[in-house]
């Protein structure tokens, strides 16, 4: 029986295995996702089947960066204990560096290979949350000090010293976009609900509540932007000002929880 990657993307979240033993296993069980389990338990993968109703909101992020280049790996757990573990550390760091020199999608396959016999060893679920390649000619990285949040820069113009102060200031700041314009309609728009029981409820004239929306829209846009929010290291200017003439082509932030 063919097995649709609907079928395959579900037993693999709860399950932690790979792809091909997923999809062999489904395939088996003509499309059961209980008897799919069952055969990989049997095929002696159970202890990555019976954790993987666990949640995993702890974790690290790695970054393994040089000359341009940097893979970025989002590796998650359950407890911080594991997450801090020398074996967990070592898993993440291999997977940057093989993300790093033969691309995300060795990375990924590497992951899936490692990950049910580090579920048994650790003694509890781990999975691989997220993966990218950035390349850029002026790039900078950096991994906050407790592992749990990983920024990567690359500008058009400036240098890496402002690229690294900028994935610093995005690391402390979190900002959701670059610039202004790229904040979603829909999250705009969900701000507005809250605006409007707002000026409800303090009586607002109705009449004005359009030009004051306005102001809180143009807000939440700037204060959502990287480019917009006060730098971190100087609050007199924004980030875009101390850019100068450097433009922001790559934003990436990867977090834990």
């Amino acid at each position: 029986m063919a097995v649709t990657a609907e079928q395959v993307s579900s037993l693999r979240k709860r399950t932690g295995v790979g792809l091909m033993a997923v999809k062999s296993a489904l395939e088996e069980a003509a499309g059961d996702e209980e008897k799919a389990i069952e055969i990989l338990r049997k095929r002696g993968i159970a202890q990555a089947v019976k954790k993987s109703d666990r949640d995993q909101k702890e974790g690290s992020i790695f970054i393994e960066a040089a000359q341009g280049k940097a893979g970025i790996v989002h590796l998650s757990c359950e407890t911080d204990f594991v997450a801090r573990g020398d074996d967990f550390q070592n898993a993440g760091k291999e997977l940057a560096k093989l993300a790093f020199t033969k691309g995300a999608d060795a990375a990924q396959s590497h992951a899936e290979s490692i990950i049910p016999a580090l579920v048994n060893t650790l003694g509890e679920n781990v999975s691989l949350t997220d993966i990218r390649v950035i390349e850029g000619s002026t790039m900078g990285t950096y991994v906050h000090s407790n592992n749990k949040i990983g920024v990567i820069i690359t500008l058009q113009g400036g240098d890496e010293i402002k690229a690294r102060d900028v994935a610093m200031h995005a690391a402390a700041m979190a900002p959701a976009v670059v610039h202004p314009e790229e904040v979603s309609a829909e999250s705009v728009e969900k701000e507005k609900e809250i605006w409007r029981e707002q000026l409800k409820k303090e009586g607002k004239p109705e009449a004005m509540h359009d030009k004051i929306m306005m102001g809180k829209e143009k807000k939440f846009r700037e204060e959502s932007a990287l480019v917009k929010q006060p730098f971190a290291k100087d609050q007199s200017m924004n980030v875009e000002t101390y850019l100068g003439g450097a433009k922001i082509l790559t934003y990436v932030r990867l977090s834990v929880a």
